[in-house]
């Protein structure tokens, strides 16, 4: 198994690293997402097309690259690091940079150490995910039915998602589930899903589906507004709005009769981009700026280029100053997605 330990990388002071990385338009970027491999055990309709051609393994960031690029921000004042993929935990050691990366929580340079998974392989890492330092982890889950979730993912099955969730409660972690609401698929259970989150603990938060990339599917046909989905949900329930920030995009609500919470994330409905506090890099070292634009800076190169971070934070220096306003998300009839990617390559 991989493994680092603390490195000269890690020193606090470095020059022209002297302070938080703020954007033109004033937002702080406290909020870092690091896909660490584009490959996913699922394919599901709105993130992937069936047949994926995937990135050649010599061209993704090693394990210690990552652990190097991740700490060149959290020196820089990003306090959220979440590692995305595809699907992160079919990384081969993967476990050993969470381990590492947990060294930021110990000194207090990090305030989180999260995921974004599709749950398939949570029963098997859940103890490992938390004695490393994570606290609570998303898991995509977008229908409790086991033929719908096999039709949905393609290539999923339901039952060892629902063994990785439970794992990941039993190993301490708080788990919040993210669901995509698809308008002819799953927008008959969201009271379904509601309910069960309450039952079991679990938070849920909603999501609009997002034009990236050609799927083999509309999207046009399956976009649902979330603003019926509240409205839905409100038939009985009472939705409290919540001021609650978690540094993304969801606007919360709580349920008066059971206290849970509930998130809702709206590209599409409602713009999130004057809050934004994040930015992605892909598994390759790439740094996207926006999520729905195309705006990107090679870190992989400077990265590469020097045993010193001088070069490497110079560039994060220049792509920040780059970040764009916000995103142009549409969908309809025969409008091409917005960037190219599929969603898989910035993890979402």
């Amino acid at each position: 198994m991989w493994q680092s330990g603390i490195t000269s990388h890690d020193t606090q002071t470095r020059p022209g690293a002297t302070g938080p990385l703020v954007d033109p338009f004033g937002r702080t970027i406290r909020y870092l997402r690091v896909s660490v491999t584009d490959r996913c055990d699922f394919r599901c309709q709105y993130c992937m097309a069936e047949h994926m051609t995937f990135l050649p393994r010599q061209e993704l960031l090693t394990l210690e690259e990552l652990d190097r690029l991740c700490t060149a921000f959290i020196r820089r004042g990003v306090r959220k690091l979440r590692l995305t993929g595809g699907e992160p935990l079919v990384r081969r050691d993967i476990i050993g940079l969470f381990q590492s990366l947990g060294r930021h929580l110990t000194t207090g340079a990090l305030d989180e150490l999260t995921l974004t998974t599709n749950g398939s392989q949570l029963a098997r890492f859940a103890d490992d995910l938390a004695r490393a330092g994570v606290r609570r982890v998303n898991v995509s889950l977008d229908t409790l039915e086991a033929e719908r979730f096999r039709q949905v993912t393609r290539w999923g099955r339901l039952a060892p998602v629902l063994e990785g969730i439970f794992a990941a409660r039993d190993a301490g972690l708080a788990v919040k589930i993210n669901t995509v609401a698809l308008r002819g698929v799953n927008d008959d259970e969201t009271d379904r899903l509601a309910d069960w989150c309450a039952e079991h603990g679990f938070d849920l938060t909603f999501i609009e589906t997002m034009p990236l990339g050609d799927v083999d599917v509309t999207r046009a046909e399956q976009y649902l507004s979330l603003a019926e989905v509240r409205a839905h949900l409100a038939r009985r329930r009472t939705l409290i709005d919540l001021p609650l920030s978690t540094g993304g995009p969801a606007r919360y609500v709580r349920v008066a009769e059971t206290g849970q919470t509930i998130g809702f994330i709206t590209p599409m409905s409602h713009n999130f981009c004057e809050s934004c506090n994040r930015v992605r890099v892909t598994c390759t070292g790439m740094l996207y700026m926006c999520l729905g634009q195309e705006d990107r800076l090679d870190l992989r190169a400077p990265l590469r280029a020097s045993a010193s971070d001088d070069l490497l934070d110079a560039a994060i220096t220049a792509a920040i100053a780059a970040k764009p306003h916000g995103h142009d998300f549409r969908i309809g009839s025969g409008i091409a997605p917005a960037v190219p990617r599929h969603m898989s390559v910035t993890g979402g």
